[in-house]
């Protein structure tokens, strides 16, 4: 049984309840030979931790990603802006799951990474 399990019981296990979101996605994945790439997705669902998300290209687990929300149309943007790390006018996220769909797409888990984190690299500056 793993530490998830044991703390959140019943059908929903998450920590923080998952909203439907669905809007286009600007990313970017913070590497330095992808850092200038705009790429985009759609976004599935949202919470306080993180969001599913639908991309076309395939992110290595552990990427640390930009994404462009536009946290001001979200309910939850001011618990957000407090304990997620924001940059350029987007939210930084770590890949946590990757889903390959039958149409070639991949369905993604991003878990934002917070403040009180620390990264394990030093990000590239975002354009």
């Amino acid at each position: 049984m793993n530490k998830m399990d044991s703390e959140f019981k019943g059908d929903e296990r998450r920590q923080f309840l998952r909203l439907p979101y669905k809007t286009p996605l600007p990313y970017k994945v913070c590497k330095k030979e992808t850092i200038s790439k705009m790429l985009q997705g759609y976004t599935q669902n949202i919470s306080l931790a993180g969001l599913m998300c639908n991309i076309k290209e395939k992110v290595p687990l552990k990427s640390t990603v930009w994404l462009g929300l536009d946290i001001g149309t979200l309910n939850i943007c001011e618990d957000l802006e407090k304990r997620c790390i924001i940059q350029q006018k987007g939210i930084l996220g770590k890949v946590v799951w990757a889903d390959k769909k039958k149409n070639g797409s991949y369905d993604v888990g991003l878990r934002f990474l917070t403040r009180e984190e620390k990264t394990e690299m030093s990000l590239p500056l975002i354009r």
